[in-house]
């Protein structure tokens, strides 16, 4: 997080100043309380007991999976995109609003309701579904934007 910076005349010198860089922090901060709330409002939305199937958790993971293919791949496929686009909505909006945790929670929470068919289906079935919405947020977003990217020349 620190970064170490020194004019040209201080270049190489020990008397380099040392500066802080608050603003990919701050933007992971701001986009991680986004998607957390936005999470919070899908679990209010759609509340599970324990031994229920938990659809608002499962939606926000898939449904976040989705969503970070596609941003990686329209940040990939974009030429110079802006350097906090990916910690703000990458990390912060899409990592605030999946959660691990909370699956975890869920799953051993139906365990020890009594419904092992909700362990399986739903312990097996996220981590099925989250990587397949990565791919298919990956594959879409790419084959949409292919025909409004300039070709590059070979170097």
């Amino acid at each position: 997080m620190a970064d170490v910076r020194a004019s040209p005349s201080q270049a190489g010198t020990a008397d380099a100043r040392r500066t802080i860089r608050w603003d990919v922090p701050l933007a992971v901060a701001a986009g991680g309380a986004i998607g957390s709330l936005a999470r919070y409002g899908l679990a209010v939305a759609l509340p599970a007991t324990p031994g229920e199937f938990p659809w608002a958790t499962l939606l926000a993971n898939v449904g976040g999976c989705l969503l970070i293919g596609a941003l990686m791949a329209a940040l990939t496929e974009a030429g110079r995109p802006h350097r906090l686009l990916r910690p703000f909505f990458g990390i912060g909006v899409l990592g605030g609003f999946t959660t691990l945790s909370t699956y975890v929670v869920e799953v051993i929470d139906a365990g020890a309701a009594g419904a092992p068919g909700v362990v399986v289906l739903y312990g097996v079935g996220t981590v099925v579904a989250a990587l397949l919405a990565v791919a298919m947020g990956l594959i879409l977003t790419r084959a949409a934007l292919r025909p409004h990217i300039r070709r590059r020349k070979p170097s």
